[in-house]
């Protein structure tokens, strides 16, 4: 028996801690720990309520937009405001332009890496490359001499020791089995789409005037629409706009599809492996009528059991006996107890640190070992993000979800089944940044029409006065990040939080056992993988960034030695 340790294991924000017990070559435990601790839930209470979308929203660097949103319509749930439906078409355009980029940035940057082995592109032959690429999409960038440029650049990497951005890969390993030639394409567009996703981004500076951490409005959005006007939302940034969608919907069909279905081709095995939990949450967003109308939302609300894609249930964050967090592996106290879960409206943010002093070699995990909370759904341990959001759209039987993964399971020659497991979890992806690149078109033409019919207003007013507001009031706001359901809770008081508590993907996702002893999603996900070296488990990798874990949110503030600690031991 051996305790495999990967720390950190991210590619991004956070510091997430995996630790495997491998058996004869297979995972048969598994603890995943959030080394650092969050303290947004105690910055923001005493605040006004109205501002507090600009703390959250810096809890993370990626996903900036959603937290304020969540943030924002918090308070308007609470005070019972309702925003123009220009402000909720411009929140959408932004919302969509987060997940387009977000998922392409994903893919290419954070998950292609543990399937594409950068140092095989060496030994490519560009003419054919060239000549695959081209049989796989109509993407411009796909001469022999483009291919072969690439990959003097990339030689000339290596030869100088210095592999960059392409440093500490297991490269060579014998998990990879894509040919040379699709190894320099995922190379080629990797480098791409490090170019095209500081354009995506724009749409945030156009109508919130920066990226990241655009700004955002309770009752609205922060911009006026004014096709004359140079300070406003005006024609010019308009056509912006729509170039900008073009062009994402160039990036996702001739590039980023394209290759997922290319490199997916070659490890459809990953459909047996990784599928972790059977249950499954959403939240739910894009409104086409209202934000307070879920029915009417393009990615639905809903959550499934045990894969009963016959069934999807109602989901409610006010229902206080429906999602809870409990603490007992999780470095905090309660005040009734650390077996007494709590709901949002009422939890609490105790610091309680029980650990090892680091430097450690493991985890005490009969303890406490983590310092993410534990979210359950009516006691149910619950898997969130893409693959969760295009299960509950196609159990409530959404057309056009439906359309698309039956096309990609019949693409790949794969059942239905092959959703619940690593590769299906990838695939949903992409599937939902198809989706969405489409529905920000949608939503873009419905802007235009709604300025070119003189209905500019971006704004309400209506109890913006706090005079006006209740003495006590609760609220939720909830959407979905990339990475899954996300929502905040807040209880205003004699006008200022009186207590703000967020719930975010990655604690559902990447949270210790609950006390019951079930697993979370990123756990449970790693039993019965197979893993071909201990001293390089790329397979844990493989299956833990399908998730696309990011932990800023989850935890936020370093312990006062600030210390990293970076290894792969075993014993």
């Amino acid at each position: 028996m051996a305790r495999v340790v990967v720390d950190p294991i991210t590619r991004i924000e956070g510091h997430l801690r995996i630790e495997a017990v491998v058996e004869n070559g297979v995972i048969t435990d598994a603890y995943s720990s959030g080394t650092m601790v969050r303290g947004i839930e105690k910055i923001v209470k005493g605040r006004d309520p109205r501002d507090i979308w600009a703390f959250t929203e810096r809890v993370c660097g990626v996903c900036t937009t959603v937290h304020a949103l969540a943030s924002v319509r918090a308070v308007e749930d609470a005070l019972k405001i309702s925003v123009p439906k220009n402000a909720e078409l411009i929140r959408n355009l932004m919302f969509c332009a987060q997940y387009v980029q977000d998922h392409v940035v994903h893919f290419y940057h954070l998950h292609a890496l543990d399937w594409v082995d950068v140092v095989s592109a060496l030994s490519a032959d560009p003419k054919k490359t060239s000549e695959l690429a081209q049989s796989i999409s109509n993407w411009a960038k796909s001469s022999p001499g483009y291919f072969s440029d690439l990959q003097k650049r990339l030689k000339d990497f290596v030869a100088s020791g210095q592999l960059g951005i392409f440093a500490n890969g297991y490269w060579g390993h014998p998990a990879y089995k894509l040919p040379h030639e699709v190894n320099l394409i995922g190379v080629a567009h990797y480098l791409e789409a490090l170019e095209w996703q500081k354009e995506m981004v724009k749409v945030h500076t156009i109508f919130g005037g920066k990226n990241p951490h655009p700004n955002y409005l309770v009752g609205g959005v922060p911009c006026s629409l004014n096709t004359q006007e140079v300070n406003a939302i005006n024609t010019e940034r308009l056509n912006h706009v729509g170039m900008l969608i073009a062009n994402a919907r160039a990036m996702v069909e001739q590039v980023y599809i394209p290759d997922l279905l290319a490199v997916a081709s070659f490890y459809k095995d990953w459909a047996a492996y990784g599928g972790g939990l059977k249950n499954y949450l959403c939240y739910g967003d894009l409104p086409t009528r209202g934000y307070n109308e879920p029915e009417y939302f393009k990615f639905p609300r809903g959550a499934i059991l045990d894969r009963n894609l016959n069934e999807v249930h109602p989901v409610n964050g006010h229902d206080k006996q429906e999602i809870k967090e409990y603490i007992a592996h999780s470095y905090y106290r309660y005040n009734a107890g650390d077996n007494t879960p709590l709901h949002p409206f009422d939890g609490e943010t105790e610091l309680n640190y029980t650990g090892p002093k680091p430097p450690y070699d493991f985890l005490n995990v009969d303890g406490k070992y983590s310092w993410l909370k534990t979210p359950r759904w009516n006691d149910h341990a619950m898997e969130v993000g893409p693959l969760a959001r295009v299960l509950v759209a196609y159990a409530k039987g959404s057309t056009e979800v439906k359309d698309l993964v039956d096309f990609v399971l019949k693409k790949l020659d794969v059942p239905v089944t092959a959703l619940f497991s690593t590769l299906g979890r990838t695939a949903a992806r992409g599937v939902e940044t198809l989706l969405v690149v489409g529905w920000m078109k949608e939503f873009y033409d419905e802007l235009l029409k709604q300025v070119k019919g003189h209905e500019v207003s971006t704004f309400n007013r209506e109890k913006w006065d706090p005079s006006t507001w209740p003495a006590e009031a609760e609220g939720v706001g909830m959407t979905e990040a990339p990475r899954g359901a996300l929502a905040h809770w807040i209880r205003i008081k004699n006008g200022v939080a009186d207590n703000y508590q967020l719930v975010v993907p990655s604690t559902w996702n990447a949270s210790p056992r609950d006390a019951k002893g079930q697993r979370s999603a990123y756990e449970e996900s790693l039993i019965g993988t197979k893993v071909a070296k201990i001293d390089q488990p790329l397979e844990i990798l493989r299956t833990i960034h399908s998730f696309d874990p990011c932990l800023a949110c989850a935890v936020h503030l370093y312990d006062p030695a600030g210390k990293h600690i970076q290894q792969i031991s075993f014993q």
